[in-house]
């Protein structure tokens, strides 16, 4: 009784921290093998020890997250040709994950190693088309860099907090995409904010390149258009107003239906053959008959 009791308990924090998107997957055509991954709370100490490590203050709404659940994993995969396809992945890496960008530099490391910080020699960098009111994040001792998201090596979510003094504990932080030519782009100012957007777009292939001035790729923007055409279409709206063009119209409820094979009707031509036969006949006749000379 006190398992069934506890089993119903997580049911409803699962469904309060997917916010009911399991269903909505699962409704979706298609759409199969929908997992959540069950993870305990994250303990206090763990993220006392998190904070002391890396001299910054996790924000609220994250510390209260992984209060709740240490870390998130959400998949779902589509049925083409009877094979289960892995499409949509939305994760948070736990606190232990919750790693920085940049590893200290190792003893061992030759004294002139490129690193990363070596882009950071200009120092305006406004690079992301975030624009020039927006500061862009550094890849020195200014910023202070965690990785949120892989993205399947497609970029990668980190949790940003600039403007850092060695020794100082940094507080203020935001949410930034970091594509796969070491651009920034801004994405949320919380995590509250970023988590919504992840659970809007499905964890769609390379939906984070939408923040981008690129965009995603044309095969991400096919399943975008076909799982989520509301605010795929807005934001296709914002970034081309009129549209792109290349995108092929499909109907979710028409396209994982087998085709029926209709009959082709057969073509009469056996009258048209038949006069074209006596003429041909006819006219072979009359250049025959004639008064021999």
């Amino acid at each position: 009784m006190d398992e069934t009791k506890e089993s119903f308990v997580f049911k409803g924090v699962a469904e309060r921290l997917t916010l009911g998107i399991t269903r909505l997957l699962e409704s979706m055509p298609g759409v199969v093998d929908v997992r959540f991954a069950e993870r305990e709370p994250a303990e206090k100490r763990s993220l006392l020890s998190w904070e002391q490590k890396n001299t910054c203050i996790l924000p609220e709404d994250l510390r209260d997250f992984y209060l709740t659940t240490d870390g998130f994993t959400l998949t779902w995969s589509v049925k083409l040709d009877n094979e289960c396809v892995p499409l949509g992945c939305m994760m948070i890496n736990s606190v232990a994950r919750l790693c920085p960008l940049l590893q200290p530099v190792s003893l061992f490391s030759l004294p002139n190693a490129p690193s990363l910080a070596d882009l950071d020699w200009e120092e305006n960098n406004t690079e992301g088309g975030t624009g020039p009111s927006l500061a862009t994040p550094h890849f020195d001792s200014r910023s202070r860099i965690f990785e949120l998201d892989s993205c399947g090596g497609n970029g990668k979510v980190c949790l940003v907090y600039k403007n850092c003094t060695p020794g100082v504990v940094a507080q203020q932080s935001e949410i930034w995409f970091l594509d796969r030519s070491l651009c920034w782009h801004f994405m949320t100012a919380t995590f509250t904010s970023y988590y919504r957007l992840m659970i809007t777009h499905l964890g769609l292939p390379e939906w984070q390149y939408a923040f981008t001035p690129y965009g995603p790729s044309p095969q991400a923007k096919q399943w975008a258009s076909l799982y989520q055409p509301l605010t795929f279409s807005s934001e296709l709206s914002l970034a081309d107003p009129a549209g792109d063009s290349h995108l092929n119209k499909l109907d979710p409820t028409k396209a994982f239906k087998g085709k029926a094979k209709t009959p082709i009707p057969k073509k009469k031509q056996s009258a048209q053959c038949s006069s074209g036969n006596t003429t041909k006949s006819q006219g072979s006749t009359g250049r025959h008959v004639g008064p021999k000379r």
